[in-house]
């Protein structure tokens, strides 16, 4: 659902700009509460991987396909304000590097892709999380819904922006009917993505998904034949501590591993069909002012290597290329982040790393 130039009009496109702006410098504060030492290099690797992901265009029927937004994936794994910074450096990389969705149109792409999804999808998972039963599967049940639920909503955002700033004199009812129709099915390939994230993460490493904080039972140990509470990890020894520490790497390592292969070779196989937005844009006449975008003449613009003939190569080289310098990016932001919380001495974020069975 990356906008180009020349879909929506100046004024509009500076306003959500203004309004991308204010959403990013909000959750730069925000993510102070929600990174702690372990949880911001996964910051930085659900940055890349959402990149990866975001590759891997799936068909949806009728010559379109659809591919990850990745708001709710980041905000249920991350934090609400660190997954809008995750979908930023994202948007940020793919413009930039890629010419994947227009440099005036950025504050668009943020507000709509990035703000929009976040927010809903957090919004819905919150409120199922709070009414469905307390046990660890809620979790991807709620993941399922709330992503289903995010992609129709960017649909009718992007709907709304078009109805106020569109470049094209199309009848609104028809770019709703439209968008919303081949969004909700791009929806469900990102509800089944996202559940299946959501429950591969919280199946070995529950502490480290913010939106399971609280439901998991605490850890039980067979005490003279009764069962009781055993003592949090802290204070059990630097032995545990280690083992967590190690077993986080181990995890960040198997999800770069899994980002790198993503993009680097299964994106090839991709469906080569336009998106929901392209193929709306294309039918409806919406592309009628779109413009070249800047960064056309990039090196690794349209997810390929420059002078590289070979598709396969060329393709993978860049998904590689755009992984590496994704976690890079991102992974230096969210560092920064808990470096001046650290700094400041914000002790409200401490919360961030407590393992589940801690805080039941």
């Amino acid at each position: 659902m990356h906008v180009p130039d020349g879909f929506i009009n100046a004024p509009v496109s500076v306003a959500t700009g203004v309004v991308a702006a204010g959403a990013v410098a909000v959750s730069l504060r925000g993510a102070r509460r929600e990174l702690g030492e372990r949880t911001a290099p996964l910051a930085g690797l659900m940055a890349a991987f959402i990149f990866a992901v975001q590759m891997l265009n799936f068909p949806v029927g009728a010559g379109t396909s659809g591919h990850l937004l990745g708001g709710a994936l980041a905000a249920i794994l991350v934090g609400p304000y660190t997954g809008v910074l995750c979908v930023t450096v994202v948007l940020l990389m793919q413009g930039i590097l890629f010419a994947d969705g227009g440099l005036t149109a950025l504050g668009v792409n943020i507000t709509d892709m990035g703000v929009v999804t976040t927010v809903v999808a957090y919004g819905v998972f919150r409120l199922l999380m709070r009414v469905l039963p307390r046990r660890r599967s809620t979790v991807t049940v709620a993941s399922f819904v709330a992503a289903l639920v995010s992609v129709p909503a960017a649909a009718l955002a992007f709907t709304f922006l078009y109805w106020i700033g569109g470049t094209t004199d199309i009848p609104i009812g028809d770019v709703f009917k439209a968008m919303v129709t081949v969004h909700v099915f791009i929806g469900i390939g990102e509800a089944v993505i996202t559940a299946a994230t959501v429950g591969a993460v919280i199946a070995v490493r529950p502490d480290l998904v913010h939106g399971a904080r609280g439901f998991a039972a605490p850890l039980k140990l067979r005490v003279d034949g009764k069962l009781v509470d055993a003592a949090p990890a802290a204070t059990r020894g630097t032995k545990t501590i280690g083992v967590a520490t190690r077993s986080t790497r181990g995890l960040l390592a198997a999800g770069l591993l899994a980002a790198l292969v993503l993009a680097g070779f299964v994106s090839y196989y991709a469906s080569s069909s336009p998106d929901g937005l392209e193929k709306v844009a294309t039918d409806q006449g919406i592309d009628r002012h779109v413009k070249e975008h800047a960064s056309a003449d990039s090196p690794l613009a349209d997810y390929g290597v420059k002078d590289v003939d070979d598709a396969r190569l060329s393709g993978g080289l860049a998904g590689v290329i755009g992984v590496g310098a994704t976690v890079v990016v991102g992974g230096t932001v969210f560092w920064v982040i808990r470096r001046r919380r650290d700094e400041g001495g914000d002790t409200t974020a401490g919360h961030a790393d407590t393992p589940l069975s801690e805080k039941v």
